[in-house]
């Protein structure tokens, strides 16, 4: 028993790297509650397991253990800690839950931070810290994604896009021709046309961050999707582009498709690669000061905002990120938060470190 635990227990600790191991203990350190989730610790004299933000005492790092989840840590043998509770799901993280709920239910009308605490039975302040602790945005941030998420389902659905302005509480064609630029990458008359007209071929493979969908028109490189499975990853560039040619390739983007796997594996570009996307012009000066930054570094998204001569443009520079279509050629990977650490990546967050550790390597 005690030789199939500590096979089960060295198993696991391959899992992190020694630099994920680093960066998890000193947020075992801090009690770091925007940590909790990513991974959990065992102590090994006591043989129980707890979040980050645990208040109990700090263990030693020589009688700690780290787990991706409470299931593996009690897998090998540890219990649940009684103070922290990590076998269950933390208040903040419900709390995030239901506020989402509300403002998905009410995508079409205008909620203040007050009235989403009320309606879900908590503070104000407690609401907002929860939010930046769970989400990394504001509660007002995530009703501006969530509404705009609704005005472009409806688009694809074939809604005119009076019907959508109004079924989402715009209110003005203005106010979301302003921001249509910086979220959709294109205006909402050219979005409703799912792509019409476009010619998009796509082919997929497999590296060691899973399935890759590499997709592409004759003039260049115009989507790259990391998943589990291939089905998901064509039913996403689907719903992207629902009114689009889209086919399986033959073969045509084989150079294309060899070269986007060995940047995933961490080697050095060994040849350009044409980009076809639809995106404004901030967005474009986003992805180019991207390309800039070194194989192995990271940049914050300060920085990056710096770099391009707009201090003040961190949130528009992280939503330029978020909304990149072609990771791995536009390296959004490469960007961190303030503190080091790693910030929301569309593809998972296993994935960034996995990319950044074999850059680095």
């Amino acid at each position: 028993m005690v030789s199939t635990m500590s096979k089960g227990r060295q198993e696991l600790a391959q899992n992190f790297s020694s630099r994920a191991a680093a960066r998890y203990w000193q947020a075992t350190l801090a009690r770091d509650a925007r940590a909790d989730g990513a991974f959990f610790f065992g102590v090994k004299s006591t043989q129980i397991y707890c979040r980050p933000s645990c208040p109990a005492r700090r263990p030693l790092r020589k009688n700690t253990l780290f787990f991706p989840t409470p299931a593996d840590a009690e897998r090998e043998g540890f219990r649940p800690c009684q103070r922290c509770k990590p076998n269950e799901i933390p208040q903040a993280v419900q709390m995030v839950q239901r506020a989402a709920q509300v403002l998905k239910n009410d995508v079409d009308e205008a909620v203040s931070v007050g009235m989403l605490a009320r309606k879900v039975g908590v503070r104000s302040g407690a609401l907002r810290r929860a939010f930046r602790q769970q989400a990394g945005l504001s509660p007002k941030e995530l009703s501006a994604a969530l509404r705009l998420k609704k005005f472009k389902q409806l688009l694809r659905e074939g809604s005119s896009i009076i019907d959508a302005l109004y079924a989402t509480g715009y209110g003005s064609t203005s106010r979301v021709y302003e921001r249509s630029d910086a979220h959709l990458g294109m205006t909402p008359a050219t979005y409703r046309k799912g792509g019409k007209g476009m010619k998009i071929q796509y082919t997929t493979t497999k590296s060691h961050l899973g399935e890759v969908l590499v997709a592409a028109t004759e003039r260049g490189v115009s989507a790259v999707y990391l998943g589990d499975t291939t089905a998901k990853l064509v039913s996403e560039l689907r719903e992207e582009y629902p009114r689009a040619e889209i086919a399986a390739a033959k073969g045509e983007y084989s150079k294309w498709v060899e070269e986007i796997v060995s940047r995933i594996e961490g080697s050095a570009p060994r040849r350009e690669l044409p980009l076809d996307l639809q995106a404004t012009a901030f967005q474009r000066r986003v992805w180019k000061e991207l390309q800039k930054i070194p194989r192995g570094t990271t940049r914050t998204y300060s920085q990056v905002a710096r770099a391009m001569g707009q201090p003040r443009a961190v949130r528009a520079v992280a939503r330029a990120c978020a909304t990149n279509p072609v990771s791995i050629v536009v390296p959004c990977h490469r960007v961190v938060r303030a503190d080091g650490n790693l910030a929301g990546y569309r593809w998972g967050l296993p994935r960034k470190e996995k990319l950044l550790e074999r850059e680095r390597a």
